[in-house]
């Protein structure tokens, strides 16, 4: 059955933060874009924290991803200002910095090696005290040794970002195909377009994949032109916070407990978002009693008023892991398919740079030198 949509000049398959900023930037550069997604604006943006936390982030082995997390970082404020701009919705960014903290000699000892390794690499982070960690967050347990303050890891409700993008996009005039993408479509060994679960098909010269988890399995995506892209659950918590004089918390708050990694994120209207578990369970979304017991402990021994405060919703997503744990930007071994998937824990992070590195690609056919790390084609095995 054949689509009577006009032909885009870009195909974007999947309409989540990162598809969508995409789109918007690309529609910006005077292409038409279409977005194929049963639901633009979901995804794994409605279930993140939403931390933009380069620094913070930050693990050994990194450095190339810490550079591309900190050039969004840096462009963030004026990327959701934009937004507001154009749509009236708010996205939520709030520039509170983040704090990590250590609650135990060896949690300390970590902390220190780390902030050792930002020192090495040039990057802005303040050792403090325990007290002088509980002067910023007096909500903070007596346990507290230590912590790292990172004045400019901020963050983004990712639910807000997701409806301004949607918006921007219908501003900008891509059009929101609702609908499911069953098969990439490939003609004279070039990627020209995708069938839809109603059996209509769309073309365009140029297609970008952005499935987040789904991306490798797309039928008739040709065998190595993406490595697969796992899925990684994670759990997180919402709670309301009181509404009285002075803040339950003020900003960012992160830890490592026992081994489990936390953040606290407090939104300006009183959410308290709690998370994250990290488990490798593929396609499973349950949550789990032993996920929110877990989440509720760690965060009782980082904060232990946090009991005290209703529990108002539990969610699961799943973040796209590659094998390296970082995105996958730009043209693929396959003409005409382009890949912007891949982005694990920073989908929220990587949505600004991702969606003008894609957008500068698009229009020019010019890979940005700060995406080449990412190449989809780094997987690739060479023949001998």
């Amino acid at each position: 059955m054949a689509c009577t949509d006009a032909r885009p000049d870009v195909l974007v398959i999947g309409g989540g933060i990162i598809g969508l900023a995409v789109a918007w930037r690309t529609a910006q550069r005077g292409l038409a874009v279409t977005v194929v997604d049963p639901d633009p604006g979901g995804g794994a943006a409605q279930v993140a924290a939403g931390m933009l936390a380069p620094v913070t982030e930050l693990q050994y082995g990194e450095e190339p991803l810490l550079r591309l997390g900190m050039a969004s970082n840096e462009r963030y404020a004026a990327f959701a200002a934009e937004l507001e701009k154009l749509t009236g919705l708010s996205t939520g960014y709030r520039a509170t910095g983040t704090l990590a903290v250590a609650l135990d000699a060896d949690d300390r000892e970590e902390l220190r090696e780390l902030y050792a390794f930002h020192q090495r690499l040039g990057l802005d982070s303040r050792w403090l005290t325990g007290r002088e960690c509980r002067r910023l967050e007096p909500m903070l347990s007596p346990a507290v040794r230590g912590g790292l303050l990172v004045a400019d890891d901020h963050q983004v409700d990712g639910r807000r970002l997701s409806a301004a993008l949607v918006a921007a996009c219908e501003q900008a005039g891509v059009v929101l195909r609702r609908a499911l993408a069953t098969e990439l479509l490939v003609e004279d060994g070039r990627a020209s377009g995708v069938r839809l679960d109603g059996g209509d098909a769309l073309s365009a010269p140029q297609l970008v994949l952005a499935a987040g988890p789904q991306s490798h399995l797309l039928p008739g995506l040709p065998a190595g032109v993406l490595p697969a892209i796992r899925p990684v659950k994670g759990q997180i918590l919402r709670l309301r916070m009181p509404d009285r004089h002075g803040p339950f918390l003020s900003r960012n708050v992160r830890a490592v407990v026992r081994g489990q990694h936390l953040y606290m994120v407090p939104r300006a209207e009183g959410e308290l978002v709690i998370g994250a578990t990290s488990e490798e369970q593929g396609y499973d979304t349950t949550v789990t009693a032993g996920g929110v017991y877990e989440l509720l402990r760690d965060a009782h021994d980082l904060v232990p008023g946090i009991t005290e405060l209703p529990l108002v919703e539990t969610s699961a997503g799943l973040r796209p892991g590659s094998p390296d744990n970082a995105p996958l930007l730009g043209p693929t071994d396959l003409p005409g398919l382009v890949a912007a998937t891949g982005h694990y824990r920073n989908g929220v992070l990587l949505s600004a740079v991702t969606g003008d590195l894609l957008a500068e690609y698009l229009a020019t056919g010019v890979t940005p030198a700060s995406a080449l790390p990412f190449s989809p084609t780094r997987f690739t095995v060479k023949a001998a």
